[in-house]
C-alpha cells in the first residue's frame, strides 16, 4: 500500500503529467465556456459568472496547476477549485443519470458529461495532500459555492436541463445540500492533514 502511494505522489508531482493536466483542463474549460453560449446569450450581464459552472470549477483548477507546477500556491484558488470540482462534478453526474431516468435513454454526450465530471470530482481530490489551504480559505471559497445556489435556484441561473426541468425545486434543494457536503468534504480533508487552522 505505501508502494502504491508513494508511486501515485511521483506521478501526480511530475511536472510533465502536471503540465499534461493542465493543457486538458485548459482545453476542457475553453470547451465548456463554448457549451454555455446557448445559454449565456439569453443571460443578463450581471450574471454572466455566474452561470458556467463547471467550466468556471474547472478554470480554478486550471489556475492551481498553473501555480503548482512551479510549486506556488493560491490557497483560495484551491479551496474554490476543489470545492467546486468536488460539487459540479456530482451534480453533473446525478443530473444526466436522472435525465437516463426520465427519458429512458441518454445521448452519446449525455455519457460523455457524466465520465468528464466524475473525472473532475475525482482529480480535485487527488490533489488534497498538495493544497495549503486553510479555514479562512474554505470559508471565502463557502459563500461563493452558496451564493452561486441563491443566484442558480433564487434568480433562475441554473443550468438548462429541459427534459427535468419540472424537478427544479426538488434539484434546488439537493444542490445546497450537495453545496453543504462538499463544504464539509473540504474541511474534513484538509483538517486531517493538517492544512486547515
Amino acid at each position: 500500500m505505501k508502494d502504491i502511494k508513494e508511486y501515485a505522489n511521483l506521478i501526480l508531482n511530475q511536472r510533465s503529467f502536471l503540465i499534461l493536466l493542465f493543457l486538458i483542463n485548459a482545453a476542457g474549460t475553453i470547451y465548456g465556456y463554448i457549451w454555455y453560449g446557448y445559454q449565456l446569450a439569453v443571460t443578463e450581464p450581471i450574471f454572466y459568472i455566474f452561470v458556467p459552472d463547471s467550466p468556471t470549477a474547472s478554470l480554478f483548477f486550471t489556475i492551481f496547476l498553473g501555480f503548482y507546477i512551479f510549486r506556488k500556491h493560491v490557497p483560495y484558488i484551491e479551496a474554490l477549485a476543489m470545492i467546486t470540482l468536488l460539487k459540479y462534478g456530482t451534480w453533473a453526474v446525478a443530473m444526466n443519470i436522472l435525465t437516463l431516468i426520465e427519458n429512458g435513454t441518454l445521448p452519446w454526450t449525455g455519457y460523455m458529461l457524466i465520465f468528464s465530471h466524475a473525472a473532475m470530482a475525482v482529480q480535485g481530490l487527488l490533489y488534497v495532500p498538495y493544497y495549503k489551504m486553510r479555514l479562512k480559505h474554505i470559508m471565502v471559497a463557502a459563500v461563493w459555492t452558496l451564493h452561486n445556489d441563491i443566484i442558480d435556484y433564487v434568480f433562475g441561473q441554473m443550468p438548462v436541463y429541459s427534459s427535468i426541468m419540472d424537478h427544479m425545486q426538488q434539484i434546488g434543494y439537493f444542490t445546497f445540500w450537495l453545496s453543504i457536503g462538499c463544504i464539509a468534504v473540504c474541511y474534513y480533508m484538509t483538517q486531517s492533514r493538517g492544512h486547515s487552522v
